[in-house]
């Protein structure tokens, strides 16, 4: 099954998601998440998962989909992502928004394919590291504030074994400091940076409305493929 979407990918906290929801607002588009970590229910704070207003505004897939005690890998969120497209009319416009770059990958290229030069294209915002440290920090004291030791705590009492793939969450292990946090969250933005600059054709863009909608205009929409 093929479906036009609009993509905007980038590392965290560079601000795809606030953009892709202005964005979705404009053009009374549905929104689908690309992030391995907001498929986990319960984990809500340390993801910095939209809030249940927006999950429902945007009728949002790639939300909740498993518990921290199950794996999950890309051809499971293919799966779970076609399913929730095809309740989506065909008028209604997708945005796909988020930092996992195996998830574009399979839209793009399908699982399991021979990678061929050049990679996919699609936009991916830049901004500067320094920026998103500082990003990350502002938003790691809010999710103390908001209760993450609590949340961390209440899932580990209903899952006392995440899965391989859940254990990867950052803010989640037992024992990490606000230091390790912020060191380990500043760490998973360079790799997603790295990753789409070698894996993807990126067509970057400054992380503001007007670029990304510029770029769309250009560019989009873009030929996705579920299963």
């Amino acid at each position: 099954m093929e479906r036009n979407a609009y993509i905007l990918a980038g590392p965290t906290a560079s601000g795809k998601s606030a953009i892709a929801a202005i964005l979705a607002r404009e053009m009374g588009a549905k929104i689908l998440s690309a992030d391995s970590m907001l498929v986990y229910k319960g984990m809500d704070i340390g993801t910095a998962k939209p809030t249940p207003e927006e999950v429902e505004e945007f009728s949002m897939g790639g939300v909740d989909i498993v518990t921290p005690a199950e794996d999950f890998s890309s051809g499971a969120w293919l799966r779970a992502a076609s399913e929730w497209t095809a309740k989506i009319p065909e008028d209604e416009p997708i945005i796909i928004v988020g930092g996992t770059g195996l998830y574009f990958s399979a839209l793009l290229r399908g699982l399991d394919k021979a990678w061929v030069k050049p990679p996919p294209e699609y936009p991916v915002i830049k901004i500067e590291r320094a920026i998103v440290r500082a990003r990350i920090a502002s938003r790691l004291n809010d999710m103390f504030m908001a209760g993450l030791e609590e949340e961390k705590r209440r899932l580990h009492a209903l899952y006392p074994v995440f899965s391989k793939t859940a254990a990867l969450a950052i803010g989640y292990r037992e024992g990490d400091s606000r230091e390790k946090i912020l060191t380990r969250t500043c760490q998973l933005a360079k790799r997603q940076d790295t990753w789409f600059r070698h894996q993807a054709t990126p067509i970057y863009v400054e992380p503001s409305v007007e670029a990304v909608r510029s770029c769309w205009q250009k560019h989009g929409p873009w030929k996705v493929r579920f299963i």
